[in-house]
C-alpha cells in the first residue's frame, strides 16, 4: 500500500483549538454547534470553524502559515467571529483539557456519519470522549523525514504535556492528575504513544495491515500523540491538553514549530536523530500526566530531572530557530507559564479559593478565553 505524502518545501504551520460551548448562567458543557455553525457559513462548511465530535464544541483551525504570529491572527479572526453568535445563545466560548463538572453521559453526539460509526464502534471508549485539544502541524520536506522526526519528538512529549496540562477535574472531581484527558484519549485503541518504526514503507505496510484487517477505515482513524499527516505533508503533535488562551497556543505553536525545523535542519546535515527508549517515553508521559510541572523525568542511562528545567533548557537551545521564524515572544511565554502556574495549577487555586466550587473554575476558564491570557487579566 502506497500512502503519497505531500511534502512541504518550509516548516509550515497549522494549528487546531477544540473550543466548548457553556452555557452562561448554569455553566454547563451546551450544545450549540450545529445553529453557530449554520449562522456562521449557511451555505456550507465554514474553512476554519468545524464540527466536532461533541454537539458542545467546535474546532477552530487556521490555514497554512508561515510563522506563530501569523497562525494565531488565523485563530484570532475565526473566533471573533463565532463569540458574537455564541452569545446570542446565552453561550461563551472556553478550553481545557477537560470541563470541570459536566457529565459526559448528557452530550449530544455530533450528526456526522463518521462520528456516529466511531461511537457504534467504540462504545463507552467514544462516549466518555469529552475532551479537549490543541493540535500543532509543522511542514516537513520528506515523508522518512517525518518519521525520523515523530521518533525523536516523543523524547519532548512530558514538556508538551506538562506545559499544557489543563484537565485536573472529571465530572465534578478532582482527579488528582494535572491531565486527566491525556488518560481518557488513550483509551481508544489507536491512540497514545506512537509505534517506533523504521521508514515510511514500515508506516505504509502498518497501516495496510490495519485497514485490511478491519481495525480501521482510513489512516485518520490513528490518533497517536505524534504523528505524520501525509495529506498535509506535516507532522502534527496531539500530545497538548486543551488551553485555556492564545497566548498559551501560540506558546506550544512556537515549541512545535522550532523543534520540528531544527530536528529537519539536523537530518539535512546528515545527522542521526535519537530514538528514545519507549519505556521511558511511557513512564516519562504518565509522569507529566499525573505531577505537570512538578514531574521528575527520565534522562539518560539512569537519571531524573525537573521538567521545569528541561522545559527552560529546551527553550535555551531553540533560541536561535525562534528568532529566526519570528517567534522569540511565543517562546519567551513558557517561563512566565512555568512562573504563575500551568492552567492545572490556576484552576486547582481558583477551587481551592472559592472553597471548592467548581462552577468557580468555569467562570475563571471563561475570563481567561477572552482576555487571551492566563489569569483573566489583559
Amino acid at each position: 500500500m502506497q500512502i503519497p505524502f505531500h511534502s512541504s518545501p518550509t516548516s509550515s504551520l497549522g494549528v487546531e483549538w477544540e473550543l466548548q460551548l457553556v452555557d452562561r448562567e448554569t455553566r454547563q458543557l451546551t450544545s450549540g454547534a450545529n445553529e453557530i455553525l449554520e449562522r456562521l457559513s449557511p451555505d456550507g462548511e465554514h474553512a476554519t470553524a468545524k464540527h466536532e465530535l461533541l454537539q458542545s464544541t467546535i474546532e477552530v483551525i487556521t490555514g497554512v502559515c508561515t510563522t506563530v504570529p501569523e497562525a494565531m491572527a488565523d485563530l484570532s479572526s475565526t473566533i471573533s467571529q463565532l463569540v458574537p453568535l455564541a452569545h446570542e445563545r446565552g453561550l461563551g466560548l472556553m478550553c481545557a483539557g477537560t470541563h470541570p463538572v459536566t457529565d459526559w453521559q448528557t452530550q449530544q453526539i455530533s450528526g456526522d456519519p463518521r462520528y456516529s460509526k466511531l461511537v457504534e464502534d467504540m462504545q463507552w471508549l467514544a462516549r466518555r470522549m469529552q475532551i479537549f485539544g490543541v493540535h500543532v502541524h509543522v511542514g516537513v520536506r520528506s515523508p522518512d523525514k517525518a518519521i525520523a522526526i515523530v521518533n525523536a519528538l516523543s523524547a519532548y512529549m512530558p514538556h508538551f504535556l506538562a506545559l499544557s496540562a489543563s484537565s485536573p477535574y472529571w465530572v465534578g472531581g478532582d482527579t488528582g492528575l494535572a491531565s486527566a484527558r491525556s488518560k481518557v484519549f488513550e483509551g481508544l485503541p489507536t491512540a497514545g504513544l506512537p509505534h517506533q518504526l523504521a521508514d515510511w514503507a514500515q508506516f505504509e505496510t502498518y497501516m495496510e495491515t490495519l485497514i485490511k484487517t478491519g481495525t480501521i477505515a482510513s489512516i485518520k482513524e490513528v490518533w497517536w500523540d505524534i504523528r505524520p499527516h501525509p495529506t498535509y505533508g506535516t507532522v502534527e503533535l496531539r500530545i497538548c491538553d486543551g488551553l485555556p488562551t492564545i497566548a498559551e497556543v501560540g506558546m506550544v505553536a512556537a515549541l512545535s514549530q522550532c523543534l520540528v525545523d531544527l530536528l529537519d535542519r539536523e537530518l539535512d546535515k546528515g545527522y542521526t536523530l535519537p530514538t528514545p527508549r519507549r519505556w521511558v517515553v511511557q513512564e516519562n508521559k504518565w509522569r507529566a500526566a499525573r505531577y505537570g510541572l512538578d514531574a521528575e523525568i527520565i534522562v539518560g542511562q539512569d537519571g531524573v530531572q525537573p521538567v521545569r528545567d528541561a522545559l527552560r533548557e529546551l527553550v535555551s537551545d531553540l533560541r536561535s530557530t525562534a528568532d529566526r521564524l519570528g517567534c522569540s515572544a511565543e517562546i519567551d511565554h513558557v517561563e512566565q507559564v512555568l512562573e504563575s502556574g500551568a492552567s492545572y495549577q490556576r484552576q486547582r487555586a481558583v477551587a481551592a479559593a472559592s472553597g471548592g466550587d467548581l462552577t468557580a473554575v468555569v467562570d475563571s476558564l471563561l475570563a481567561e478565553f477572552a482576555c487571551g491570557r492566563p489569569g483573566g487579566a489583559p
